[in-house]
């Protein structure tokens, strides 16, 4: 049984939320969820499979100090991963964001993790995910009709969140099964 690490960004804490919330659906496979701001490339290449997750800031950024952040987060982790090769590594990847106030880059911030891992060599998981229900304009984190991970809206359709978390952790199950 693979050993999963999840790391996340976040200053709300909804973030941490889901992933606390992913932890206890995965069960003890998982270790404890990790705020990116404490921690170290090697961290997550301690893992075979890493759940990461982001909410998408104003125009689609990242979370970080440029995005209004009292401290750092994937903004100022991703530039720590340049020499770090994520080969072998299996990334799913999760994100927020609010697709009626933020609907022209609703969840957006998810892209830049998947860029970061997919081109260090990281086999990303769990993406392909529908964008059938939900409503936006448009969003860096789809690729062929398909967001690249599983898009979350606390906002408007919190009641949803549930659901799509238990089918999207189903699909990525056997890897650590």
């Amino acid at each position: 049984m693979a050993k999963v690490g999840i790391f996340f960004g976040t200053d709300t804490g909804r973030t941490r939320m889901i992933a606390k919330t992913i932890a206890k659906k995965i069960g003890p496979c998982t270790a404890k969820p990790v705020n990116i701001r404490t921690a170290i490339v090697e961290d997550l290449l301690d893992y075979d499979v890493l759940i990461l997750g982001t909410p998408t800031y104003g125009e689609g950024e990242l979370p970080g100090k440029s995005t209004g952040n009292q401290t750092e987060s994937w903004e100022e982790f991703l530039p720590k991963l340049n020499g770090h090769d994520f080969n072998g590594k299996k990334v799913a990847l999760y994100g927020l964001g609010n697709q009626k106030s933020y609907g022209k880059n609703f969840g957006s911030a998810v892209r830049y993790l998947y860029d970061a891992f997919a081109s260090r060599g990281a086999e990303i998981i769990g993406g392909a995910w529908d964008t059938g229900n939900y409503q936006f304009t448009y969003s860096k984190a789809v690729i062929d009709d398909k967001f690249v991970g599983l898009i979350l809206d606390e906002e408007t359709q919190k009641e949803l969140t549930d659901e799509r978390l238990d089918k999207w952790l189903e699909g990525i199950r056997p890897v650590w099964a």
